[in-house]
């Protein structure tokens, strides 16, 4: 079994990264598998490459694309209200820390309550979190890192050993809506087993609402979503050496209403076969076929509840915005 190791690049930051990783190994594993499959899929967290990552960027800049600008505004607004409902210090740990920008709120004040203020930012990606990281210690002087440079549940286990401090766990920018209601239990329960007694879990989610708006968000004019959706198999190609022409296939998002969540999908505009020499084969797709790609779950208080419940948590307290479009909910353990 892999074991995490200890790199330090400032006398603040010290990263914890696990050994032997093999991404492309993984990434064509998970390529093969769910390209052979029917109906396709590859999963969502390989969007993330270098590109990907800036057009998501992007994304999030975008007037059709609310929830990032609206999620922050609710932690400008409760930031305060938030830290304060737990007894200090506490250390904050982020599921997905990207370029932390939303995490800068609550560092700002924290620094202002802390002598000392410990970030522990949870990454695949070792680049993400120096390069970050590098700023965030020039900004805040009393920060100190500690990454954890592999998957959630594994970072967790790790932490789980840990009870020194209170921690306050941060999963924000509905990135749980990636994930099925099982596959999100599967990981709060993992941050409920994380949790010792005054710990919480910040929680941000994208609420239900009307299906036009949902759909208008991962449909911009500009076209930045569909680029970010087609540049997977841009990806494809770069790593794996696949020959996919993306002027052949189609972005498609929509709200799929029993389910509960905006689907992202890759229509193939013909029909094809498409070689992949990294893979040793070709997929053959029909005209009108699709590769699913992402879907984003959409909740409501009553799901929240029996989810964070299902998992060993109670919701304490919930934020959201004029609008009730999102929301960020504080839950302890049961």
């Amino acid at each position: 079994m892999s074991s995490l190791v200890r790199k330090r690049y400032h006398e603040r930051m010290v990263l914890d990264v696990m050994e032997a990783q093999d991404s492309k190994q993984d990434f064509a594993r998970d390529v093969l598998e769910g390209l052979s499959s029917s109906p396709k899929s590859i999963p969502p967290k390989y969007f993330y490459d270098e590109q990907g990552s800036r057009l998501f960027e992007q994304i999030t800049e975008l007037e059709e694309y609310y929830p990032t600008r609206t999620e922050a505004a609710i932690l400008a607004s409760h930031g305060e209200e938030m830290l304060s409902s737990l007894e200090g210090p506490v250390t904050m740990v982020e599921l997905g820390s990207g370029s932390s920008s939303k995490t800068r709120l609550l560092l700002d004040i924290l620094s202002g309550k802390q002598e000392r203020v410990d970030y522990v930012p949870i990454d695949i990606s070792p680049a993400v979190v120096t390069e970050f990281g590098e700023q965030l210690l020039i900004d805040y002087p009393s920060l100190h890192i500690r990454g954890l440079i592999c998957d959630y549940l594994k970072a967790l286990g790790e932490l789980r050993e840990e009870q020194r401090t209170r921690k306050l766990f941060l999963f924000l920018g509905s990135s749980l809506g990636n994930s099925s209601l099982a596959q999100g239990a599967i990981l709060l329960r993992g941050v409920r087993e994380a949790m010792g007694e005054g710990d919480g879990l910040l929680l941000g989610v994208d609420m239900k609402k009307d299906p036009q708006l949902l759909e208008k968000a991962y449909n911009d004019e500009k076209g930045v979503t569909a680029a970010f959706n087609l540049n997977l198999l841009s990806r494809i190609n770069r790593e794996l050496g696949g020959q996919f022409d993306p002027r052949r296939f189609l972005h498609k998002a929509f709200y799929n209403q029993r389910e509960g969540r905006v689907e992202m999908h890759l229509e193939s505009l013909v029909s094809q076969i498409v070689p992949v020499s990294g893979l040793g084969c070709g997929f053959s797709l029909r005209q009108g076929e699709t590769i699913h790609t992402e879907n984003s779950y959409k909740y409501d208080r009553d799901i929240l509840q029996e989810l964070l419940a299902e998992c060993g948590m109670n919701l304490l307290h919930q934020w959201m915005d004029d609008r009730s479009w999102f929301s960020v909910t504080l839950a302890v353990p049961a």
